[in-house]
C-alpha cells in the first residue's frame, strides 16, 4: 500500500530554508540496501537580494511535490541559481521538472564533471557555471565557498560553505538513513536512535571510499572555518553539536572498533554450522561477551545492509559457512565480496566451516578476507556433525580470539 510522504519545510536560518521529504516507498536503496526505516531527501533554499539560490532537489518520483513545496516559499520562476552538490538522481531527479517551471532561466553551479552527467541523465541543455575547488561567489551579500570532495561518493561531489551563517552544505557526507521525527540534532534520544542508521548509511554508501572521507574532513579542517550548522542531503541537520557527526565519520572511516563488539555471521542449510556457532556463542557468553548474530538459514535471512552497518565498528568477527558446490555458500560468498569491497580492515576473524565430502569453504573464506586485510585468528573445518574434538577446538579458538583482542 502506498504511504503518504511526510514533508518538512522550515526556515532554519534567516532566509535559509530546508525542504525535506520522507521516502518510505523505497525499500532497497540503490536497488541494493534494505531500508525499511526509509530515507529523507533534503534540499535547501536561500533567498537574497541578489538572487534566490536552490541547493539540490529531490528524487524524480517526488518532482510534483517538490515544485509544490518550493512554491510555498518562492515561485519556481524566481530561482536564479541552482547549486548541485551531487548529480545522483535521488538529488537531481526533480531538476528537469523544476527547470521547465523555471523556463530554464536558472544558472546551474557545480563541479565541472556535473554538466555532462546531468545533461546525459536527463537529455537537457543547461546554463552551467563550473566551479573549481576553492572557488567562491558572492550573491546578494552571501558568500558561497565551494569545496570539492571527490568520491564522497561520486567523483563530482562537493560541499558549499556560507561564512556569514557558518553553514556547511555537505552533500551526501554526514547523512544517514531513516526518517526522524525532527529535522536536527536537538534531542539526544533522537540522535542516539539515529546514529545506527547513519552508520549503516556510511558503511553501505560511502564505505568503499573511506580514505577519501578522511581527506575531505582534513581539507575542511585546514580551511579553519567555523561550522555552526551541517546540512546534509539525507537525514538530520547538525546544529547543537555539528562536530559529533564529524567525529563519528572519522571513527567509521578508520573502522575503529568498539571495545567488546563481536559480530557472528553464519549460514546453515541443515544445522551443522548453526551447531558450531552455538558452541562459539556459548563460550563468548561465558567469557562475558554478548555478540550480535546474523543468520542466513531456511528460516531467517538478515539484511546485508544491517550486517555491514554493524561490521564497520566491530572488534571481531566469527564467520561460519558450509562448503557448497566446491566453494563458499553463495549468500556468504556474496557477503564476503561486499565486505572486501566496502570494509577492508584488520579486524580479527574466526572462521568455522562444515563439509560433507571435501572441505573448501574454510580455506576460500580465509583467503578472501586475508586479501582484504583481515586478521584470520583461526580456521576450523569439520566434517558433518560436530565431534567432541571439534567442539573443543572451537572453544579453544574462541579463547584465542578473545586473548588477541585483549593483548
Amino acid at each position: 500500500m502506498k504511504r503518504t510522504s511526510r514533508i518538512f519545510t522550515e526556515e532554519i536560518s534567516e532566509n535559509f530554508y530546508l525542504m525535506r521529504i520522507d521516502d518510505k516507498e523505497t525499500l532497497f536503496f540503490e536497488s541494493l540496501w534494505y531500508i525499511p526505516e526509509g530515507i529523507t531527501y533534503n534540499a535547501y533554499l536561500m533567498l537574497t537580494d541578489g538572487g534566490n539560490i536552490l541547493f539540490d532537489a529531490w528524487k524524480h518520483a517526488y518532482s510534483e511535490q517538490f515544485i509544490e513545496t518550493l512554491k510555498n516559499i518562492v515561485d519556481a520562476r524566481d530561482i536564479d541559481y541552482i547549486v548541485i552538490h551531487h548529480t545522483e538522481p535521488d538529488h537531481s531527479g526533480s531538476l528537469p521538472k523544476l527547470l521547465e517551471e523555471n523556463g530554464f532561466k536558472a544558472e546551474i553551479i557545480g563541479n565541472p564533471l556535473s554538466k555532462t552527467m546531468l545533461e546525459n541523465f536527463y537529455n537537457i541543455k543547461l546554463k552551467f557555471k563550473p566551479v573549481k575547488d576553492g572557488d567562491s561567489m558572492i550573491i546578494g551579500g552571501k558568500k558561497l565557498v565551494f569545496i570539492h570532495t571527490p568520491w564522497l561518493h561520486w567523483p563530482e561531489t562537493m560541499m558549499t560553505y556560507i561564512p556569514e551563517d557558518k553553514i556547511l552544505l555537505s552533500g551526501d557526507a554526514f547523512g544517514g538513513f531513516s526518517t526522524p521525527n525532527a529535522i536536527h540534532d536537538s534531542d539526544e534520544q533522537l540522535v542516539s536512535e539515529y546514529i545506527p542508521f547513519a552508520r549503516k548509511y556510511f558503511a553501505t554508501i560511502i564505505g568503499h571510499y573511506r580514505p577519501y572521507v578522511l581527506k575531505a574532513i582534513d581539507k575542511v579542517a585546514k580551511l579553519g572555518i567555523g561550522i555552526e550548522l551541517i546540512a546534509p542531503l539525507h537525514g538530520i541537520l547538525w546544529r547543537r553539536d555539528p562536530n559529533k557527526i564529524i567525529e563519528y565519520y572519522v571513527k567509521w572511516a578508520k573502522a575503529e572498533p568498539e571495545k567488546g563488539k563481536v559480530i557472528v555471521i553464519y549460514s546453515s542449510m541443515y544445522g551443522s554450522c548453526e551447531e558450531a556457532v552455538k558452541v562459539a556463542v556459548d563460550e563468548l557468553s561465558r567469557l562475558g561477551y554478548n555478540p550480535i548474530i546474523f543468520k542466513f538459514t531456511d528460516r531467517e535471512q538478515d539484511p546485508l545492509s544491517d550486517v555491514l552497518g554493524e561490521l564497520i565498528d566491530a572488534e571481531a568477527i566469527i564467520l561460519a559457512s558450509a562448503t557448497y558446490e566446491a566453494g563458499i555458500f553463495p549468500t556468504i560468498s556474496h557477503l564476503l565480496n561486499i565486505v572486501s569491497h566496502k570494509l577492508r580492515s584488520n579486524k580479527h576473524v574466526l572462521i568455522l566451516s562444515s563439509y560433507g565430502w571435501g572441505g573448501v569453504a574454510g580455506r576460500k573464506m580465509s583467503e578472501t578476507l586475508s586479501n582484504a586485510g583481515f586478521n584470520i585468528v583461526d580456521t576450523i573445518e569439520f566434517r558433518g556433525r560436530l565431534s567432541k574434538e571439534d567442539r573443543e577446538r572451537i572453544v579453544e579458538s574462541v579463547r584465542k580470539l578473545i586473548e588477541q583482542l585483549s593483548s
